[in-house]
């Protein structure tokens, strides 16, 4: 077996299957596009799904590829086992219903075990099949595997939920006995256990069946189109091939953890306890590839998990030594590490470094914050005499302010108190379960379209066009290729079409088709991607059509024209962002519609009223300055010379057209666009609003939508000048101002009166002073309009020496408003409250000297004023 660097290993799975015709897939952003889900692409099939379903065919039906990929569903085992981790590679082959089981089998073996490639021992090499599956049995007895190699196991079945789905057959190496102390061989594999014997490399997947989950699994349909989907993963490859005791002892991981050795003073040591620096070079690695690839950490979704990953290694940076941020320094050496393949982190290493920081010194904030926060848990837990920090608490420490669960032990250790570490752990693992539960909110994958995916007749989009003569070549009604239809919902190809299908955010073109004489025979209604590419026209058909017969095709072109502005002006949105915000607010989706514009991107932070003015002024500076719209076919290497930004989640093939406005936007776009930025005419901000941790969107419209956007707005501020009687619309601000001050003088005058008046009345309540076990008291019922003046009644109570407690209860509309203040040390005001509030239905809380609460039984007042005296 060869010793081979990790991007040796990477770039040889690479060319091995190049040289078996398979075309490389470049690894896709982490980021899922248009896959509601995934959380994370989480494997190297998650991109490769539409080729899988059929609902696109491939140019080479032959892929490999190497894919960044994130599982976060258990986080807390990484860094305890020699080989979980949050972000790691999958290397995968995959054939879309071209060779299948033998082959597939047969090369894995050749990769494997020949001289020429990684030339692993045969003999060190297991695999797992399933016990149905004597196909891949024989094969691998053909390849000259001893049988005594092979192990039958009843779980080696792929299957998520309906569609694609197949045996699957594993590939283990055998590290030998030194990690096998009790001797128990074979069985680990055969029984499932748990072990660091054998490794598991590589899984070959068969998708030959259609699952269906109403029927038992002997009976699943055969797929039309069997399709192999494999995955290797580089970091246990790497183990196994340089010969480390875990994943982490390679040269994918050790950078990293040098380089934590020098911030810390600390060494790691491979045998001992060094559960905190693997938990670092992890998690950094998972942040500096999400946060490049446009995931910003945040507190729900992805952000979310990001967050938890920052801060679980922060806490073990802390448990080394290190007590100032230092994971954004680790930035530089994940992207040297990496940099062979993925050169973007290295690129986005400054803008990375910047998120990190930020989220470092935040954290560092938050458990100051979670201090204050224990200490409150303290004092509460002492004034009740209490022994046991409980696990809501602890969990609450943990999961909000960042606590580890030891820390608050210590806590508790130094009064002689315990945590209730159960009751922690099953708040722990509600949360393990709702992050699990967030992952997939759906299906893996749909089933094959034989019909459509039948479809290989030629068809060319006409891009200049807005009418055109074509031949109807290919006509499907009720998922049935036919000749010809009569009526009702129909799917068309034509030979050439000037109708755009739906793609990259821009929505399809509707219209007619006619016959010669001009009789409308269908609407089109929508466009879209056949699976071998070709537009496919949704029709409603309103007289006969016949295949072969030559249409009279006819865009709707006021909808053309309005998505055109729109997707135009999407391009310079994009630019603008760029030069207001930086080069970070790439893309993260868009909408043109007819009506207005969506555009999605990547930003850590609300746009400033300011910055967002100064983006629409760019955008409207270029569609005045009237810049020519030119686009040119070229390759991809040609484009990207041109300066051309691709846009997320984009995949483009060897042609693509490239859009430049001016020398403002240079993009690789497939849309249609005017010819001229003035064509744009206008171009409005209507709102800007976060759509998830790290994602913005604003929302825009341009031409006609923007005119009158602006005239609504003109009517809006006539109005207002009438209401607040001012002479002109440029005379708004003033009069408003002077309206402020005046209702600013008003409230003035109101509170000195309710003050005078909650003085004159408190000179009698003051005087209704109770004792009760040596403390004195007032409870009392007043009348007042709002809760605020209950508070000025207890402003005027703190400044005399009237009683140690004071309850006022007052029903205001329909609800029940309580305070109670106090200057006793024996009397907890927010305790009290919570033992007086459910006597009128109701709750509340607040510090030692002063709570309220609200509720909502008038009728117990009385009883919640008796109460008083018993409580205290």
């Amino acid at each position: 077996m060869k010793y081979m660097t990790s991007a040796e290993i990477r770039q040889m799975w690479l060319d091995f299957w190049a040289s078996k015709g398979h075309a490389i897939e470049p690894s896709a952003n982490l980021v899922p596009v248009n896959d509601p889900t995934l959380l994370w692409i989480n494997s190297g099939v998650a991109t490769l799904k539409k080729y899988f379903d059929g609902s696109v065919i491939p140019e080479n039906p032959r892929i490999t590829n190497a894919q960044k990929s994130i599982r976060t569903n258990d986080i807390e085992n990484v860094g305890k086992t020699a080989r979980h981790h949050t972000m790691f590679e999958m290397l995968g082959n995959f054939s879309i219903g071209d060779y299948f089981r033998d082959e597939a089998i047969t090369w894995a073996w050749e990769l494997l075990t020949s001289p020429e490639w990684f030339a692993f021992p045969k003999e060190k090499l297991y695999m797992t099949y399933y016990p149905a599956d004597k196909d891949s049995y024989n094969r691998w007895i053909e390849l000259g595997v001893e049988p005594s190699h092979l192990v039958p196991i009843e779980d080696n079945f792929w299957e998520i939920g309906a569609g694609p789905s197949g045996p699957d057959t594993e590939i283990f190496f055998d590290r030998g006995e030194d990690f096998d102390p009790e001797k128990i061989g074979l069985r680990l594999l055969a029984e499932d256990i748990e072990n660091d014997r054998y490794i598991e490399i590589w899984n070959i997947v068969l998708s030959q069946f259609n699952a269906d989950p109403s029927v038992p699994r002997s009976e699943y349909k055969e797929l039309p189109h069997k399709n192999i989907d494999t995955g290797a993963g580089l970091e246990r490859l790497v183990a196994v091939m340089q010969g480390a005791k875990t994943n982490f002892e390679t040269d994918l991981f050790m950078p990293i953890i040098k380089e934590v050795e020098a911030l810390s003073g600390r060494t790691y040591d491979p045998d001992g306890d060094n559960m905190s620096f693997k938990v670092i070079a992890d998690h950094i690695r998972s942040l500096a590839f999400a946060i490049g690839d446009g995931a910003l950490p945040g507190n729900e979704g992805r952000g979310y998990v990001l967050r938890r990953l920052l801060r679980r290694a922060a806490r073990h940076g802390q448990k080394l030594g290190i007590h100032e941020p230092f994971m954004y320094r680790l930035v530089p050496t994940v992207g040297q590490i990496m940099e062979s393949y993925y050169p973007e982190v290295s690129e986005k290493a400054d803008f990375i470094q910047k998120i990190v920081k930020n989220e470092e010194e935040s954290f560092a904030r938050t458990l100051t914050a979670g201090q204050a926060y224990a200490d409150e848990i303290v004092a509460e837990m002492e004034q009740a005499g209490q022994t046991v920090i409980s696990g809501q608490a602890a969990f609450k420490l943990y999961d909000t302010y960042g606590f580890p669960v030891e820390l608050t032990e210590e806590i508790a250790e130094e009064r002689g108190w315990t945590v209730d570490k159960d009751g922690f752990d099953q708040e722990m693992k509600a949360q393990q379960e709702r992050a699990r539960a967030s992952v997939v909110k759906g299906t893996s994958m749909g089933g094959q379209n034989e019909t459509l995916q039948a479809l290989t007749v030629p068809s060319r989009f006409l891009y200049e066009a807005q009418e055109a003569d074509s031949r109807l070549v290919a006509l499907v009604q009720e998922n049935v290729e036919v000749d010809a239809v009569e009526a009702g919902e129909a799917y068309l190809i034509f030979e050439e079409t000037p109708f755009y299908a739906e793609m990259g955010g821009q929505v399809a073109d509707h219209g007619q088709i006619l016959d010669a004489n001009g009789q409308v025979l269908a609407t089109v209604v929508d466009v879209q991607k056949a699976p071998n590419g070709q537009p496919l026209h949704k029709v409603e058909v309103l007289a006969p059509l016949a295949k072969e017969d030559v249409y009279r095709l006819v865009l709707d072109k006021d909808r053309r024209r309005r998505v055109m502005q729109n997707h135009t002006a999407t391009h310079l949105l994009h630019a603008a962002l760029h030069q207001v915000l930086g080069k970070h607010a790439t893309q993260a989706g868009s909408l043109n519609e007819q009506d207005f514009l969506r555009f999605d991107f990547t930003h850590f932070e609300a746009v400033k009223p300011e910055e967002l003015a100064q983006i629409e002024a760019d955008v409207n500076i270029k569609i005045n300055e009237a810049l020519a719209v030119q686009t040119v076919e070229t390759d991809i290497d040609t484009a990207k010379d041109m300066g051309a930004m691709a846009l997320f989640g984009e995949k483009y093939g060897k042609a693509v057209r490239v859009v430049s406005i001016g020398d403002y936007s240079v993009e690789l776009c497939g849309g249609t666009h005017v010819g001229n930025t003035s064509e744009i005419g206008l171009f409005r901000i209507l709102k800007e609003e976060g759509i998830g941790s790290g994602t913005r969107r604003i929302v825009a419209v341009t031409g006609r939508e923007a005119y009158n956007s602006y005239r609504e707005e003109a009517k809006l501020l006539q109005e207002l000048a009438r209401q607040v009687k001012a002479p002109q619309v440029g005379d708004v601000p003033a009069k408003v101002e002077a309206l402020q001050e005046q209702a600013r003088q008003l409230q003035k005058e109101n509170r000195e009166l309710k003050e005078k008046a909650a003085a004159a009345a408190s000179g009698q309540i003051f005087q209704d002073v109770v004792e009760a076990k040596g403390l004195r008291y007032i409870a009392k019922q007043v009348d007042v309009a709002d809760a605020g003046a209950l508070r000025t009644f207890a402003d005027t109570w703190k400044q005399g020496d009237y009683s140690d407690v004071l309850v006022l209860v007052a029903a205001i509309g329909d609800k029940v408003n309580v305070l109670v203040a106090s200057r006793s040390k024996e009397v907890h005001a927010g305790n009290l409250i919570k033992e007086l509030a459910p006597i009128v239905a109701g709750r509340g809380g607040g510090k030692p000297d002063m709570a309220m609460a609200g509720g909502s039984d008038q009728a117990a007042i009385p009883n919640l004023l008796q109460a008083v005296a018993g409580l205290l």
